[in-house]
């Protein structure tokens, strides 16, 4: 009785709880609903330790993430009264955590929109930075993301990550972690920084599961992210897409083809077989948010079946669309160029009521593709432009304003008031080459408009464009990098630039060109070959440049290396070598992928094509006839007036119209503009049959074309190539024939034509600008005689 009496006290003291005995975390751990760990932290929030408050985060959160979208509630758990007595405690216990603990609770309150000035998110932020050296790459990795996620990429706090993982990279052996911290710190790394991640990650790729699509993603995310298109790691990243297709979501292609698109990366056999996986998807959306991502992701690749069902089922959902989500549409309906009338009204209106809430950059899309679909509301114009003007009005960075700019010179009345000018000038001096040559297709159109609707001069519009050339050359003067030049550059087109910046433009690289190596020289190469300007110094550099660092171009790349010397006829000092060199680094690489493109069919034509002619001692058969009957018409286009006079006066220099040829198909499918025969004296032949019109190809008879032409003629008879050159057939900046038309005339004679060609410079000079003087002219080169 009295040991019964004794232990009273202690059961009114410490009284049995009637549930589990089992350890709390064991409890947690098996809660099937956020109720039940709510009810455990309640009875236990006086006790609890700073591992079972994590361990109740964690609960709280798996249960979430084992949820639908559609049945998940973060709001709801964020807002439950015991929630918020955990998130209290939680901040008492924040130094007592261990690594993974802390970092860990961070990134779960992170998912449950906890804001970033929160007292909690602040002490476990703070904590966390005074750990910084001791977390291992995975907590720092997982780190890296919270501080992503509260837009904190630039911060000092990240530019310490961004030296611990600079001064460790040799120790970091996981790529996953690597990963997510190379896409974190991406924005602070320099040139030589991000080539050490590239080659690493290169490095770590054989060790990763080839089924973890996660890291490919990153590592893609991250090339994207410094505006890197490094072909070895993109195609390996690739080939992981495409073995785990069946695995991927709408959202992970859809991320893909957004990053591809950005590194101007194209796979035949993701787009193929991305295809294929969302047509399966059509039929599993009918939520407007995700049948919008569908129809982003699939319209613009899909057959015209799968056009129109997309498109008439996004009509039945376009009330239903938000602001974001028809935005997206209408980019996606641009890119699929849809004729769809209903749905192009349709979107319009939605549109309409969702203007103000859309940033410059958006509205600037939606003017390119609201003209570009042709619609038609007035209204919608209107308020386009009312928008435009009151940004202008407050907006202070150069880019923001060319946005502007270039937004409001696109709609159907654009011009340009005085406080626009002002604004514009204001900004001048700030603006890069981009910027500058935004400002100028504006202006430039502006002037067009002006030109058709108005009779004053464009005195305002002219001054304008004399500033912007005097911007841009003294940007270019003033450059010192040619990494930053190039991607200035990168962007650059139209007649202002190639009128106005060309040569200043090349002084800059000539005067940078010691800092062309082998990660950039594919690049100069082919901003050269786009602009067809000849700089010996350049492509002597380029040259020397891929002879000593071949191995840093990606074989893909040799093709755009190449190009400059194959398009300008321009041969290096070390030609034998330079040419060597590309040779064995294609030919450790010659893969082509399964479903080749019209482009890469006619680029082996062409290849095909001279190595039978130049190179007859390989033997190499020519196998492109039926390729060539198809698209034998692809050269010919449309006959300008120089090509007019030309035959007329050939016409009446030769003795009539059935002694020459127009558009004439010869051997091996190369086009003549002009073809005549003479006899051994000089005098010419009549075509038998002359059904020919100018412009088009005549009637033809298909042949074997592996017999030279010259060999059916009359004994002693010559047959004569004449061929007009416009100013496409020569450099830029000089009147060097480029290497298209020199390989044409040396195939043409190798047929057994002897060509003459009719520079355009020659043609259209003050010593030919009468009728007889280009009589005399054709007769010259014709007869080799000045008069008839």
């Amino acid at each position: 009785m009295f040991r019964l009496r004794a232990v009273c006290p202690f059961w009114r003291v410490f009284p049995f709880r009637p549930f589990s005995c089992e350890p709390l975390i064991i409890q947690m751990n098996k809660c099937t609903n956020e109720e039940q760990v709510f009810d455990l932290i309640a009875r236990n929030k006086a006790a609890l330790s700073e591992k079972q408050v994590g361990c109740a985060f964690n609960a709280l959160w798996q249960l979430q993430k084992q949820k639908t979208t559609s049945l998940k509630d973060i709001e709801g758990v964020r807002n439950h009264p015991h929630f918020l007595s955990l998130h209290n405690l939680t901040i008492s216990k924040v130094k007592l955590m261990d690594d993974d603990t802390l970092v860990n609770v961070l990134y779960i309150t992170q998912q449950f929109a906890v804001e970033a000035h929160d007292p909690l998110v602040e002490a476990l932020v703070t904590e966390a930075w005074t750990r910084l050296e001791r977390f291992d790459f995975n907590v720092l990795s997982k780190f890296s993301t919270c501080l992503v996620d509260q837009h904190l990429n630039l911060s000092p706090l990240m530019g310490e990550i961004a030296d611990i993982v600079n001064r460790n990279l040799e120790a970091i052996q996981d790529l996953r972690s690597l990963s997510v911290l190379m896409v974190s710190i991406s924005s602070l790394i320099s040139q030589h920084f991000q080539e050490q991640l590239v080659k690493k990650a290169e490095v770590l790729f054989d060790t990763i599961n080839h089924c973890d699509i996660n890291i490919a993603r990153r590592i893609v995310q991250f090339l994207r992210n410094v505006n890197c298109s490094y072909y070895p790691l993109l195609e390996r990243c690739n080939k992981v897409f495409l073995s785990n297709m069946s695995h991927l979501d709408l959202d992970s292609i859809s991320k893909i083809f957004g990053l591809y698109q950005c590194l101007q990366f194209h796979s035949f056999e993701f787009i193929t077989m991305a295809k294929e996986r969302l047509t399966e998807m059509i039929p599993l959306f009918d939520h407007p948010a995700s049948f919008a991502k569908l129809f982003v992701a699939l319209g613009p690749i899909a057959g015209p079946k799968e056009k129109k069902q997309l498109e008439s089922t996004i009509l039945l959902m376009s009330e239903e669309l938000t602001s974001q989500q028809v935005l997206a549409v209408v980019g996606a309906m641009k890119e699929m160029e849809s004729k769809n009338s209903h749905l192009n009204k349709k979107i319009a209106s939605i549109l309409h009521k969702h203007l103000d809430k859309y940033k410059p950059i958006e509205l600037l899309k939606i003017i390119q593709a609201s003209v570009f679909l042709h619609f038609r509301s007035k209204e919608f114009f209107v308020k386009l432009r009312e928008l435009l003007l009151s940004y202008l009005k407050i907006s202070v960075m150069p880019s923001e304003i060319s946005i502007l700019v270039h937004a409001i010179c696109m709609l159907p009345n654009p011009r340009l008031n005085e406080a626009v000018i002002a604004r514009v000038e204001e900004v001048l001096p700030c603006c890069d080459l981009t910027e500058l040559s935004v400002f100028v297709t504006s202006v430039l159109r502006w002037i067009q408009y002006e030109h058709v609707y108005s009779d004053g001069l464009p005195g305002k519009q002219l001054k304008l464009l004399q500033k912007l050339d005097h911007y841009g050359c003294q940007r270019l003067q003033q450059s010192n990098s040619l990494d930053l030049l190039r991607k200035e550059l990168k962007v650059l087109k139209g007649d202002w630039f190639s009128e106005s910046l060309l040569e200043e433009t090349f002084a800059a690289l000539q005067r940078l060109m010691n800092e062309i190596n082998g990660t950039n020289v594919a690049e100069i190469a082919s901003f050269i070959s786009r602009t067809n300007y000849l700089s010996t110094l350049l492509l002597d550099r380029i040259a020397s440049v891929v002879v000593q660092e071949i191995e840093k171009i990606h074989p893909f790349a040799i093709f755009g290396v190449i190009l400059p010397f194959s398009t300008l006829n321009y041969d290096p000092p070390q030609r034998e070598e330079f040419f060597g060199t590309c040779m064995q680094r294609l030919n450790s690489y010659l893969v082509l992928p399964s479903s080749l493109s019209t482009r890469i069919q006619f680029r082996l034509m062409e290849l095909n094509r001279a190595v039978c002619l130049e190179c007859p001692e390989f033997q190499i058969p020519w196998f492109h006839d039926h390729f060539c009957q198809q698209h034998y018409n692809r050269d010919i286009g449309s006959v300008d007036g120089a090509q007019q006079q030309i035959y007329k006066l050939l016409a009446e220099v030769l003795g009539g119209i059935n002694y020459v040829k127009a558009s004439v198909l010869t051997s091996y499918y190369h086009t003549v503009d002009f073809e005549c025969i003479l006899d051994k004296r000089k005098k010419p032949l009549p075509y038998v049959s002359h059904n020919t019109t100018l412009g088009k190809l005549p009637e033809m008879s298909w042949e074997s074309n592996t017999q030279i032409v010259g060999s059916r003629l009359p004994p002693g008879a010559e047959r004569i190539a004449l061929e007009f050159l416009d100013s496409k057939a020569f450099c830029t900046n000089i009147p060097h024939l480029k290497g298209k038309s020199a390989m044409k005339k040396r195939h043409l004679e190798i047929l057994g034509y002897r060509v003459v060609q009719i520079p355009h410079f020659e043609w259209n000079s003050m010593a030919l600008s009468t009728k007889d003087a280009r009589m005399d002219y054709l007769r010259e080169h014709i007869f080799g005689e000045g008069k008839s």
